[in-house]
């Protein structure tokens, strides 16, 4: 039986090989500039599976916020600190990442969760919704599909996936206590047959400010 690798293992091998492919994805680079319009000056953003940095954290970061990237991946992780010296970036998981006390004005979250178990990625959007404080953002993108544990090749690595359909996502972010104000699907094909078409699900939601403050 072939052994399916973890995130960290498939994310260490591709490096920078997955920015020639993912890193100018249209409706990313829309959502970042729907996100940037918003935040105010300085703003503290966390960006989940930061990959190499780009393009994430670098327009965030050049737009003049406070930017700390998590990744999974030691390579991922080194080659961010190198690309996007005006962020911060540490080797650490979503599903036990402990961020400092006071929320972050938004958190991004392109992608990183598919390499997960279907009650992982309900638990990992639980906190990341979590880590929004009052009046912030949390961005997100990921294939969508009500998907558990399928064994799949993916840029040469066998690995195994799950994903939520969009609709559980919705659900579970409004649970969250998040406001959805926007989501839609979107095709994407990369320029690699290695990697395959996807359809991917895009959502923006944010956390009701406080009242009477």
């Amino acid at each position: 039986m072939t052994r399916r690798k973890s995130a960290a293992e498939v994310f260490d091998a591709l490096g920078e090989r997955y920015e020639d492919l993912f890193g100018r994805v249209p409706e990313q680079l829309e959502a970042l500039d729907w996100l940037t319009a918003r935040l105010p000056a300085g703003a503290r953003v966390l960006d989940v599976g930061s990959g190499t940095g780009r393009p994430a954290a670098e327009a965030l970061a050049g737009a003049g916020h406070a930017v700390t990237g998590i990744d999974v991946s030691a390579a991922m992780v080194e080659a961010a600190r190198a690309l996007v010296p005006g962020a911060r970036f540490e080797q650490a998981d979503v599903r036990t990442y402990a961020p400092e006390e006071g929320g972050f004005d938004a958190v991004c979250s392109f992608f990183p969760l598919l390499v997960m178990d279907q009650p992982e990625i309900e638990a990992a959007l639980d906190r990341m919704a979590s880590w929004v404080a009052p009046g912030g953002y949390l961005v997100l993108a990921t294939v969508p599909g009500d998907i558990r544990g399928l064994d799949i090749e993916w840029m040469g690595h066998p690995v195994t996936v799950s994903s939520l359909s969009a609709e559980q996502h919705l659900r579970r972010l409004t649970e969250a206590g998040l406001e959805v104000l926007h989501h839609h699907t979107s095709p994407f094909v990369p320029a690699d047959p290695l990697a395959g078409p996807e359809e991917h699900f895009f959502c923006y939601a944010r956390r009701p400010a406080l009242t009477g403050s």
